[in-house]
C-alpha cells in the first residue's frame, strides 16, 4: 500500500495479484480494515474494481475526504477518471 503514490488509487484485486494471491481481493479488504496505521499506510487508496470507493474502517465519508485532499475526484461514490488514476504494480 505504501507504494501507491499520492493522487493515485489501485483496486483490491490488483493489490491481491501484486502480492501473489490473484483470488485474494477480499483478504486485501480485510487487511485494509485492520490497518492500525491508516492513513499513514494509505489503505484509503484501495478501491473496488468498478471504480467505486468501497469501505473504510474510519467510514466512507473519511475515505472520500482523504482521496479528495490528495487530488482524486469522487462523484456519486465513484472515482472520476478511474483509469487515469489507476496505479498498477
Amino acid at each position: 500500500m505504501k507504494r501507491i503514490p499520492r493522487g493515485k488509487i489501485t483496486t483490491y484485486a490488483l493489490l491481491a495479484r501484486a502480492v501473489g494471491k490473484p483470488k485474494g481481493a477480499r483478504a486485501v479488504g480485510n487487511a485494509c480494515n485492520a490497518n492500525p496505521f491508516a492513513p499513514k499506510v494509505p489503505c484509503h487508496r484501495i478501491v473496488k474494481s468498478d471504480g467505486s470507493i468501497g469501505g473504510y474502517a474510519q467510514g466512507v465519508k473519511r475515505k472520500k475526504a482523504l482521496l479528495i485532499h490528495e487530488g482524486v475526484r469522487v462523484h456519486n461514490g465513484k472515482i472520476v477518471d478511474f483509469e487515469r488514476r489507476l496505479f498498477r504494480f
